[in-house]
Formats: structure tokens, sequence, C-alpha cells
């Protein structure tokens, strides 16, 4: 059975990495969620705005797929961008989505995490006070309504550029939100923190660039895997990064990817023909 994680958060969990920037990562046994259906991974996974691209859930995905070469894995992909915790609120439409959206990929996988990555938007203002509190509150009821009270949830920190550049004076308490974070994972069963020290951002400075997102990635599934803090880098995540992005494509995959250049328009019908008669002599 397909071991599926909940993706909630807002824009750096949906991802705005270039998608130029990073070799793409496919897996016929990385699924993604839409419609309620499984279909094999393509990014941007969680297609939230026009400007959604790589995230780090992909990269988590490739990970887990090193360490479980003949099992499937599924991302449900939730979060939206730009969201306050107010916005996740319990019994608001963010949280009743991923909610429905769980319970549907429930009905052919087993939910394995939870990944949460927010709270550039409640940064400032005084917000960061009452952080660690109303995260309980939607914690607490995510696990209550999908019945899983010990599954794991794994919350990403935020970048220490976020005090600089064009949107700096709005995140003046990102420092607080991070030890807000640290504190939950620190006081809470099965939650874990994991720090983005390192990380570096898009020319925006507010979201993280598309190779700092597949290093997250890295450091979320660590901490999944080891069932703790990840408070450094991760020792080897560029290689394993790497090991993630040069996996052999089997024909299968090869030929799926060549069929979505083709509807794309970046083949020709004659091209695809050609490189799909190579692959199967």
């Amino acid at each position: 059975m397909i071991s599926s994680f909940l993706m909630v958060g807002q824009s750096n969990m949906a991802g705005r990495g270039y998608l130029a920037d990073v070799k793409q990562i496919y897996d016929e046994k990385i699924k993604m969620l839409v419609n309620g259906r499984w279909q094999t991974m393509i990014e941007p996974i969680n297609f939230d705005r026009p400007t959604s691209g790589i995230g780090l859930a992909a990269s988590f995905a490739g990970a887990w797929r090193l360490k479980n070469d003949q099992e499937e894995i599924g991302l449900i992909p939730c979060a939206d961008g730009g969201t306050s915790l107010d916005d996740w609120a319990v019994g608001g439409a963010l949280f009743d989505n991923a909610v429905f959206q769980a319970k549907l990929a429930l009905r052919t996988s087993k939910l394995t995490g939870i990944m949460w990555h927010q709270g550039e938007n409640d940064s400032f203002a005084g917000l960061s006070a009452v952080y660690y509190d109303k995260l309980s509150i939607i914690v607490d009821a995510f696990r209550a309504e999908l019945n899983a009270p010990d599954i794991p949830f794994i919350m990403g920190g935020l970048g220490d550029f976020l005090s600089t550049g064009r949107y700096g004076k709005y995140f003046t308490e990102y420092k607080q939100v991070n030890y807000a974070l640290q504190k939950f994972a620190e006081t809470k069963p099965n939650a874990y923190f994991v720090t983005a020290t390192g990380l570096t951002a898009n020319a925006d400075e507010l979201h993280f660039d598309a190779i700092s997102l597949r290093r997250f990635g890295i450091r979320y599934f660590e901490s999944f895997l080891q069932k703790k803090n990840v408070l450094a880098p991760v020792t080897g995540e560029d290689e394993l990064v790497d090991m993630v992005h040069q996996r052999p494509l089997t024909k299968n995959e090869q030929a799926a990817l060549l069929k979505i250049d083709f509807s794309l328009g970046k083949i020709s019908s004659d091209d695809l023909d050609e490189k799909v008669s190579q692959l199967n002599e």
C-alpha cells in the first residue's frame, strides 16, 4: 500500500523554486493526489498559484525511495501561498480541504506523516506570541480528524534571509516563529523541527530557491527517518540530492516524459515516434 504524506502550510511548502534550476525528479513509484486519485508525480506538485514551482516534497519522496526501493509513496498537496495560522484554523476552508483530501488518499494509502512549512504570515504585529498555541490546536485537530494520534508532524524553520530584501520589514518576528516551532517540537509528541540554516532564497528573498528546497526535503526526510529534530545541515545532503536526481529512469518513465514533451509542444510527432522506437530497440 502507498505510504502517503500530507503537505500543508503556505508558499514555501507549495514550492516557489524555479523549475529550470534543478533536474526534474520523475519516478513512477512517487505519486501525487489529483482529483482524489494517484498520478505519477511531476513538478509543480502543489499548484496553488501561477508561480508554483519546485518544492521540498519531491526530494523528500526521492530520499524515501532510496530507502524503500520497492514501495510507493504518495504526496497530498494542500499548501496555499500567503496563508496565516488563522487561515488554517480548524473548521476553515484550508483545514477542511486538507482533511478531505487526506481522507480520499486514505482509501488507497496509509497516511504516514504530515509535512508543514508556514510562519511568514505570522512573523509581524505580535502574531508570533500566539503561534505555539494556535499551531497546537491545528495539529491536535488534524490528528483527531484523521484518526492518527501518533502521526509524525514535521515542520521546517523560516529562512534567515527573510529579514533582508524588499519584504524584510514585514518579517520582524521570524526568529520568534522559529523559536515557537522548536518549542513545539520539544514539547509535543511525535513533532520534529527541521532547520533552514544555510538555505538561500530566490531573487525575491522571500521564497527558498530550488536547490535549497531539494536540500530541505532531504532534511525533512532525515527528521522523519530518525524521528528527531534536525538542527544542522545533514551530512552529505548535496550528495543525496545528486543520488535522487541521477536515479536511472526505466524505459516506461523515459517514454512517459517523451509523451509529456510532445503534449507540451516541445518535440514533434516524428521525434516522439523515433525516440520511443529507440527505447524499444
